[in-house]
């Protein structure tokens, strides 16, 4: 069960990493800011307690490995790798999509930030890259895991629903998915476009273990990470994370307009008043 101190410790990095998304999406002129302020609370688990890494060795062969399927959320990613110390966050400020020369673009390049363990960005692609580095885990003996984070629009795509079936079939339970259900794509809401409900059960009609929680509870999702059964399990687990598209700021949440967008300075100066309070009010219901 998660400890008060481990998720006092995850709030403040969930703070830390708000404050820097909105100041980077005002600096470069926009980025995915509703989907990185959804999967805020996700990312920060994941990294910050779930993954066994080692940051200044990135190719250690028993590293946990990690997959961001919903590569238009690259900020949210490199964020999240930033504060776990794989490079100096203040690079990415200053070069974050400045041209082909730069290691962090609009998605994911392995190419570009060798420290990745995959490209990422086509929609979709992401769960049978993770399904694949499980498999040859499994083939090498290995027993780290390998983590996926998706978005909920992207399930409607079949090869998300062929690697399910891989990962069940070839009794992979080295696989953990993390779908930010936040129900809503690029221009619109999840069961207007394509419906996906009960998403829990389809999941689970594929062979998989499925648990459900509060995207934005710290809490809950640590315990999901400290509930999952040992890597040589032979079922694969998937997380599904209740989540609000563009978390923490009135005026984004459950906007379509902000899948995509720049903010200006007083729409920053707004947001971050938000962020702030929120977590005030956090952190005072903590120890109070």
């Amino acid at each position: 069960m998660a400890d008060s101190a481990t998720v006092d410790r995850l709030l403040d990095r969930v703070y830390e990493y708000r404050k820097d998304l909105l100041k980077l999406c005002h600096r470069v002129g926009g980025l995915h800011i509703g989907g990185d302020l959804s999967c805020a609370e996700v990312m920060i688990t994941l990294f910050q307690y779930a993954l066994h890494v080692r940051p200044e060795d990135p190719n250690w062969e028993d590293r946990d490995r990690f997959v961001l399927s919903k590569g238009h959320c690259s900020a949210a990613l490199y964020l999240s790798m930033a504060q776990r110390g794989y490079f100096d966050k203040q690079e990415l400020f200053d070069t974050y999509k400045n041209g082909y020369e730069t290691r962090f673009g609009n998605h994911p390049c392995k190419a570009a930030l060798p420290c990745l363990d995959s490209s990422s960005g086509s929609l979709g692609h992401g769960l049978p890259i993770a399904v694949g580095m499980a498999a040859a885990a499994r083939i090498d003996g290995k027993s780290h895991r390998v983590y996926c984070v998706m978005g909920d629009g992207e399930i409607s795509e079949g090869s998300v629903w062929e690697a399910a079936l891989a990962a069940a079939g070839f009794r992979l339970g080295n696989v953990v998915a993390v779908v930010d259900r936040n129900r809503m794509g690029l221009d619109g809401f999840t069961e207007e476009i394509m419906p996906l409900d009960p998403v829990e059960d389809k999941w689970r009609s594929f062979g998989w273990r499925v648990v459900t929680v509060d995207g934005h509870d710290l809490k809950q999702l640590v315990d999901a990470i400290d509930a999952l059964p040992p890597a040589e399990d032979p079922t694969p687990t998937v997380i599904v994370a209740n989540t609000v598209k563009g978390k923490g700021v009135s005026f984004m949440e459950n906007n379509p307009i902000y899948h995509h967008i720049a903010i200006d300075e007083e729409q920053l100066r707004q947001a971050l008043a938000e962020v702030d309070a929120a977590y005030r009010r956090q952190k005072g219901g903590r120890t109070a």
